[in-house]
């Protein structure tokens, strides 16, 4: 069984890999928002599960970043930045397997400051602040 630290990074390795991407795509605007969003909305989705991780907190295999944040809530655990409105990128777990969901167009230089300071807010609870 892995040790809690190990799932953590682990989940923030899988991060790294749906922020390549996001950021990839996210750069040609001929790929559509589905497909930017998606990998936004999961690289987000997997830097709120690695501090859950870390925190031994189990948490359903579902793409709800609302479930994840009311988990946050109720272990009393710090508040990643932009809870506000990182659930402007929930509807892009589903949008982009069924594309039955009208959607505005996603605001990409917004999802952007999303996903990077969700991840560097996971990086910092996992393994301490960055040095100056």
């Amino acid at each position: 069984m892995k040790q809690p630290i190990d799932l953590a990074r682990q989940f923030l390795a899988v991060a790294d890999n749906d922020i390549k991407a996001f950021q990839k795509l996210a750069a040609d605007d001929n790929i559509a928002d589905a497909s930017v969003g998606f990998h936004a909305q999961q690289a987000v989705e997997k830097c709120l599960k690695a501090v859950l991780a870390l925190h031994n907190i189990k948490f359903r295999k579902k793409h709800d970043l609302g479930e994840l944040l009311d988990l946050y809530e109720q272990h009393k655990l710090p508040l990643p930045p932009m809870m506000d409105v990182l659930d402007e990128l929930n509807p892009y777990a589903v949008t982009l397997r069924y594309d039955l969901i009208d959607m505005d167009a996603l605001d990409r230089e917004r999802a952007k400051a999303i996903v990077n300071a969700v991840r560097k807010w996971a990086d910092e609870q996992i393994n301490g602040p960055t040095p100056p």
